[in-house]
């Protein structure tokens, strides 16, 4: 059957910055918000002093352990570690970041602690992966993909879908983002699900804070101040105003900088046309 898109979004995942031309002759790396913890632990010998370090896990920095199951729309991207966050947008379909892509996933849903069996989870693996025809991992353009489950979520008490936009939020806007992203804290427990309550800030600090970067499909949150922000580890994740799901965890500059705020995919554009890939307007379910 033909899978039909009205994305009209764009923007890539937290931790990273876009691989953008729009310095002529310099070319910036992204830095994505995903944890490849896992898979790119580096040692860094430091001969004169004989130390080694590793890069560390990542994490939401400067929020709040959630209270438990209070998101259940939130799920973790999975391939042997969690690497990627994503929202459940009904029981076939997990909305997350074209940069997490993975031709196979694990996707874990009903979870608080990812380090602990809590009798919750479901762990349900992908049965496509499906990102959008016109992302772009070189200038963040549409960063948003659609994963379908295998076997459609059991929804329950710790496992419930979020709304989709019925509107477009402005600007003032307070929204949760979540994950068990890079919390930069020694306190925070980033195992179990952290949550953070930003703004969605103006077209006009959002384009000052990353000039010539930010497309109509993005938008950025949080606060100009720094100190609060998404982290690497939180890529793909929700931010989530008034119950609907305006945004994917997308790119930044490091995290909580000054003058960096987060950078998001918009789940709905202006002229307010859904971004997620749907049928006949409503995500259909039998694809």
């Amino acid at each position: 059957m033909e899978v039909y898109w009205y994305f009209e979004l764009s923007s890539i995942k937290r931790g990273g910055t876009p691989n953008s031309a729009y310095i002529p002759g310099v070319q910036i790396n992204p830095f994505h918000r995903q944890d490849h913890t896992a898979t790119m632990i580096s040692l860094v010998f430091v001969l004169l002093i004989g130390t080694a370090f590793a890069t560390e896990d990542d994490k939401i920095v400067g929020g709040y352990e959630c209270k438990a199951y209070s998101q259940p729309h939130q799920v973790s991207l999975n391939s042997g570690y969690h690497f990627c966050g994503g929202s459940l947008v009904n029981e076939n379909w997990v909305v997350s970041a074209a940069h997490c892509y993975k031709s196979r996933v694990e996707v874990r849903l009903g979870e608080h602690n990812i380090k602990v069996t809590e009798g919750s989870e479901q762990f349900i693996s992908s049965s496509r992966v499906i990102r959008h025809p016109n992302y772009s991992a070189y200038d963040l353009d549409n960063d948003i993909m659609l994963i379908k489950l295998s076997k459609p979520a059991t929804l329950n008490t710790y496992v419930q879908p979020v709304a989709l936009p019925t509107s477009c939020a402005p600007a003032g806007t307070m929204c949760t983002v979540s994950g068990w992203g890079n919390t930069m804290s020694s306190t925070a427990d980033g195992d179990k699900l952290q949550c953070l309550n930003i703004p969605i800030l103006s077209y006009s600090d959002c384009n000052n804070s990353y000039p010539g970067m930010i497309t109509n499909a993005m938008f950025c949150a949080g606060y100009l101040e720094g100190g609060k922000d998404s982290c690497q580890g939180d890529s793909g994740g929700p931010v989530v105003c008034n119950g609907e799901l305006q945004g994917v965890v997308s790119w930044g500059y490091g995290c909580a900088e000054p003058g960096n705020p987060g950078v998001y995919a918009k789940v709905r554009r202006k002229n307010c046309f859904p971004v997620v890939f749907e049928k006949n307007i409503n995500i259909h379910t039998s694809l």
